[in-house]
């Protein structure tokens, strides 16, 4: 499809408007924590939108709409997944970033060098980095696919496009232009969103009548018998929420690209109010794009010549395409440039802070430790901390032409990739924060154990689901240290490294989190409610 002029023009200056912006906050930038904590002076709210806007990237956009609308076992069944949030965010700001802001940290992964010792710190850095620079390759693959498809650009230009424009915001803007540009792209991003909803409630004459055309086969009820060990059942009600707990735990709560943005805020209470924030209004979000997979599959019902007209891959409609082929075919001239501008600051939005976050672990905990580079000044440290982020942009860029093979649906894909390792990643820091017995040899065999045997699980245990990798992956970790550490060693850590009851009490149990805790699991109740609802209908 070729653009007209005017889509052109709404598209080039989105863009023009990102990089002036960028500029602009560019002259604050002085000094590592400017660039990478945002002198820790941000508010709560801001610093939520931001979150949530990368939470809500290109792949939910995609991914979770064609996974409503055509994958096998979808449904609206993934909003089960959304379950786990509010419980999550309630274990994370109890137990996990109280610590982290205390200590004042940059790469949280500092803490385990104190907590543990340095090969701890360094391997869990590089996995953090190897993982995350590969799943942000499927982020650019993701979006450039529809770039193409949209403007007629070649797959290599419309990579580079949004390769380099992120790349270019990102180092000079550092992570105060990444919130600021976040909280413009999420506004423009909920809108566009809430456009297509009911642009396609109106084909049908209201939500009733979409539901009604919504395939019955793919109305499943709830099964609590369900369990993903072995049954085929990849997205049973289980896996889904027991595996997403610890996804989410580890995602949001250690995981450099989303804690860093809450390190930012400007006291502990602001912080905590972060994840508070995106445990409410995360679900709505999500509820809006599995919704516009109801009208998409809706949509294909009483088109006969919808799917047929979707790119094929390996003779297979490629279904990830449902949703910009929709737009396409039936938004009029102007609204097709705005969507392609909520689908850049979909993918931007999530690009953007995990490069920052790259380039903030590599600094701190690679570079700072090389002699030559331990005493330059802040203005050098800076400078290199940009072209540290200009490497991790271009990686990402190649890695974008590789990775199409992973998954059919790009959410399942990058989620997967992550299910890796966010298991033994949680079960580190969990050793490290609620035990003071492991030591960082225990702590570096467990997470080694847990990597490969979700590898394994990957390859022989194909009737596992990988959702369950987030929970087996955390346990393997813990016994596996457990044991070392009975046989091998005998160490104690230091008070201030490890969560106490009575420190939380003292600090954080006053009445106002009492209530914030209860309001999440109130919340998590009526979610539950509301997909049994869904699943009745």
């Amino acid at each position: 499809m070729n653009l007209e002029n005017l889509d052109w023009y709404i598209i080039f200056g989105y863009l023009v408007c990102l990089i002036l912006l960028s500029a602009y906050l560019s002259k604050d930038q002085k000094n590592l924590k400017d660039y990478f904590v945002a002198s820790r002076e941000q508010k709560s709210k801001k610093l939520a939108i931001s979150i949530l806007a990368t939470q809500c990237s290109t792949n939910s956009i995609l991914g979770a709409p064609a996974f409503v609308a055509f994958s096998v076992g979808g449904g609206l069944g993934w909003l089960k997944y959304e379950l786990a949030v509010p419980l999550s965010m309630i274990a994370i700001m109890i137990f996990i970033y109280p610590i982290f802001y205390k200590l004042k940290v940059i790469s949280i992964y500092e803490y385990l060098e104190k907590r543990f010792d340095l090969k701890t710190r360094l391997l869990m850095s590089s996995l953090f980095l190897f993982v995350r620079v590969f799943a942000t390759g499927v982020i650019v693959y993701s979006v450039s696919i529809v770039i193409e498809l949209i403007t007629g650009l070649s797959f290599v230009y419309s990579v580079l496009i949004l390769g380099l424009i992120t790349i270019i915001y990102d180092v000079l803007g550092g992570i105060k232009a990444i919130i600021y540009s976040d909280i413009i792209q999420m506004i423009i991003l909920t809108v566009v969103l809430i456009f297509i909803l009911f642009y396609l409630a109106s084909i049908f004459g209201g939500f009733q009548s979409m539901f009604n055309y919504f395939p019955d086969q793919r109305n499943v009820n709830l099964n609590f018998t369900d369990h993903g060990l072995g049954d085929g059942k990849e997205f049973a009600f289980w896996p889904m929420l027991i595996g997403g707990f610890f996804l989410y735990m580890s995602y949001y709560g250690c995981d450099q690209s989303q804690m860093q943005k809450a390190l930012c805020a400007k006291n502990q209470n602001e912080g905590q109010k972060v994840f508070f924030l995106n445990g409410i209004f995360r679900f709505p979000l999500v509820l809006l794009y599995c919704l516009i997979g109801v009208g998409i599959g809706s949509y294909s019902q009483i088109n006969a010549d919808f799917i047929s007209s979707l790119p094929k891959q390996d003779g297979i409609p490629n279904f990830n395409l449902a949703v910009p082929i929709f737009l396409i075919d039936n938004l009029p001239i102007g609204i097709v440039g705005l969507t392609l501008v909520a689908l850049f600051s979909a993918a931007m939005s999530s690009l953007d802070s995990v490069l920052n976050s790259l380039s903030a672990v590599t600094m701190e905990d690679f570079v700072k430790r090389i002699k030559t580079f331990r005493y330059l000044s802040e203005k050098n440290n800076l400078f290199i901390s940009r072209v540290i982020t200009l490497f991790w942009g271009s990686l990402a860029i190649i890695l974008a032409f590789y990775v199409e093979d992973i998954s059919s649906n790009v959410l399942i894909a990058i989620n997967k990739i992550g299910s890796l390792i966010n298991g033994p990643i949680i079960g580190v820091f969990t050793l490290g924060i609620l035990t003071k017995k492991i030591n960082g040899n225990s702590a570096c065999i467990g997470i080694i154990c847990g990597f490969l045997f979700n590898l394994y699980c990957w390859v022989y245990l194909v009737n596992v689901s990988w959702l369950w990798w987030n929970a087996i992956g955390f346990v393997v970790t813990l016994k596996i240290a457990a044991v070392h550490d009975f046989f091998f060693s005998n160490f104690q850590a230091n008070e201030t490294f490890v969560w106490s009851l009575k420190s939380f009490k003292k600090l954080h149990f006053n009445n106002t989190w009492k209530t914030r805790y209860i309001i999440l699991f109130i919340w998590f109740i009526l979610i539950f409610c509301l997909i049994s609802f869904f699943f009745l209908c």
